[in-house]
């Protein structure tokens, strides 16, 4: 009988984040030594991860810091809401955050390529998908900076209670007050914009869409004279769709958030939005 307890157990599967019976089976191929099991762990994990690269990542979280007016944000992806809430998940998350905050990656890529103590950040997450036993990556990184006077806000939302923040938004601001700006930020995790203003969406996509609305209209069998501004309509509905400024304020809807910016003296710069698996 291998010579392991139940709390061994617990504590394998808290150091190394894989399933019971996954951490039993090297327990009793180790005859209970736990660095033993570790080893084993690792070894057969790592031979999975290949088999793991083509399995879709749709779970996970989003992590912010915000230091010195700089905001970053990293989402890291997983297999299972069951993983993505552990412990062993949140602290390599946290890990990743502080290796992109210290390198000022910009994008996934150059973060994935960062040396971490004497590994790639990739070779960390290779590590973490042995021993965990699901495919996990960083999808996307984001970086904000104030400018000068400016100031960057966060805001983090859980989609569901017991799992870890899948919403996160970073917004970049000038003048006004910290609150105002979080209420922008939690405007934007609610509402989703697209982009900034109206100037960031390219000609040829307001053109298509005002193609679209005139299609539409003349298949609905609107009148001619009423085309121009039944087209224009749509248009602006889809500005208020997607662009920030344009959108009615989470809470006044009276007003659009261009509005609320202005009367609140904040001029709203940049902003990021990552949503996990979207």
């Amino acid at each position: 009988m291998a010579n392991y307890t139940a709390a061994d157990i617990k504590a394998l599967r808290e150091q190394t984040g894989a399933g019971m019976m996954d951490v039993k089976k090297a327990l009793d191929e180790a005859d209970g030594d736990t660095a033993k099991a570790t080893d084993i762990l690792r070894v057969k994990g790592l031979k999975g991860v290949t088999r793991r690269e083509g399995r879709s990542a749709s779970n996970g979280l989003v992590r912010v810091s915000v230091e010195d007016g700089v905001g970053t944000l990293v989402e890291v992806n997983c297999e299972t809401d069951f993983v993505a809430k552990g412990t062993r998940f949140g602290e390599l998350a946290d890990r990743v955050l502080a290796q992109a905050v210290a390198t000022g990656a910009t994008d996934a890529e150059g973060l994935l390529t960062s040396q971490m103590d004497d590994k790639t950040v990739q070779e960390v997450l290779d590590e973490a998908n042995a021993t965990i036993g699901e495919k996990i990556e960083v999808r996307r990184v984001a970086r904000v900076e104030a400018g000068d006077g400016g100031n960057v806000v966060s805001y983090l939302h859980k989609t569901s209670p017991d799992l870890p923040a899948q919403i996160g938004v970073v917004v970049a601001t000038a003048g006004g007050d910290d609150q105002l700006a979080r209420d922008i930020a939690m405007h934007v995790a609610a509402f989703s914009p697209k982009v900034l203003s109206r100037d960031d969406i390219d000609a040829q996509t307001v053109e298509q869409e005002r193609r679209i609305a005139e299609e539409t209209a003349r298949e609905e069998g609107k009148p001619e004279q009423a085309l121009p501004r039944i087209i224009e309509g749509r248009v602006n509905g889809f500005f208020k769709e997607n662009v920030l400024l344009d959108q009615a304020f989470a809470k006044d809807a009276k007003k659009s958030v261009a509005q609320v910016a202005q009367e609140g003296g904040v001029e709203i710069t940049s902003f990021v939005r990552f949503k996990v698996g979207v």
